[in-house]
């Protein structure tokens, strides 16, 4: 009863004053207008431009918004101790960057209001569950768990999709994908229990779907189709990552995996 109550408090407020700080800056891109800047590096035989929007600045203004918030929370949470807490900053300012990115694409004003409304439940959600996974002992840490788990795939899908839609040159989209897929992974495989940073395999999923998404970036996929074209292989890598540290033998791990990335690249076909 006593963890209950300690639960509910930032439940009912540090949750939802940390959730009305982030909405009020994504609100902030509706309000001010400001002209469009543009990066440029000229160097002998190179030359770099890239518009630098009043939205670009804002999403990250709110993903650093966001870790500090979340760290506040974390260190409230009466099981939390001395220990790091970095693991569970990484979904939350992720979260927020992938919502700013679709909030700051050019769409009506009601789609741009029902996004608003599907960020708050989603980054809602993010932080409820990483406040209650501090606690592996607490009696709805599988229900966090999985939540987790399934808003990251989530989380990837909305910010490949939303990349995707904003037109991202390759030289960023690259090293987006990689620093996102892999920290999605490290994310999830550091909930399966064994209390370890597989960075290997991190590593090695963020350069695989950073490749898969340079490979597509020519190809006529709607948004939708490139999102899921790199989730499929981001969940079948990290579902065999965790067979394998389960010791599954290696055939019977690879073949829920390779399921996984037949179902996605098939549906990607069937949305055309």
């Amino acid at each position: 009863m006593q963890e209950n109550r300690a639960v509910s408090s930032p439940l009912a407020s540090r949750v939802g004053m940390l959730t009305a700080s982030v909405l009020i800056v994504f609100a902030l891109t509706r309000v001010v207008q400001s002209p469009r800047l543009t990066l440029i590096v000229s160097l002998p035989g190179f030359y770099f431009a890239y518009p630098l929007t009043l939205g670009a600045v804002i999403t990250l203004f709110a993903a650093a918004l966001t870790a500090s918030g979340m760290d506040w929370l974390t260190r409230e949470h009466p099981a939390f101790g001395e220990k790091p807490n970095i693991e569970h900053l990484m979904l939350p300012t992720l979260t927020t960057f992938a919502a700013g990115t679709l909030l700051s694409l050019p769409q009506e004003q009601t789609a741009w209001w029902v996004g608003l409304g599907f960020s708050a439940a989603l980054l809602t959600g993010v932080f409820i569950a990483e406040y209650i996974a501090i606690h592996p002992s607490a009696p709805s840490y599988v229900f966090a768990r999985a939540g987790l788990n399934a808003l990251s795939f989530i989380l990837f899908l909305i910010l490949a999709a939303a990349l995707r839609s904003s037109g991202a040159r390759l030289f960023l989209l690259t090293p987006l994908l990689f620093l996102t897929a892999g920290l999605i992974s490290l994310r999830i495989l550091r909930l399966d229990g064994a209390d370890r940073w597989d960075f290997p395999w991190s590593i090695g999923i963020g350069l695989v779907c950073a490749q898969i998404g340079a490979g597509l970036h020519y190809w006529q996929l709607n948004p939708i189709q490139y999102g899921l074209a790199l989730t499929a292989p981001l969940y079948a890598l990290t579902m065999l990552s965790t067979s394998l540290a389960e010791n599954v033998p290696p055939r019977r791990a690879l073949i829920a995996p390779a399921l996984a990335v037949g179902l996605g690249w098939m549906a990607v076909i069937f949305l055309r």
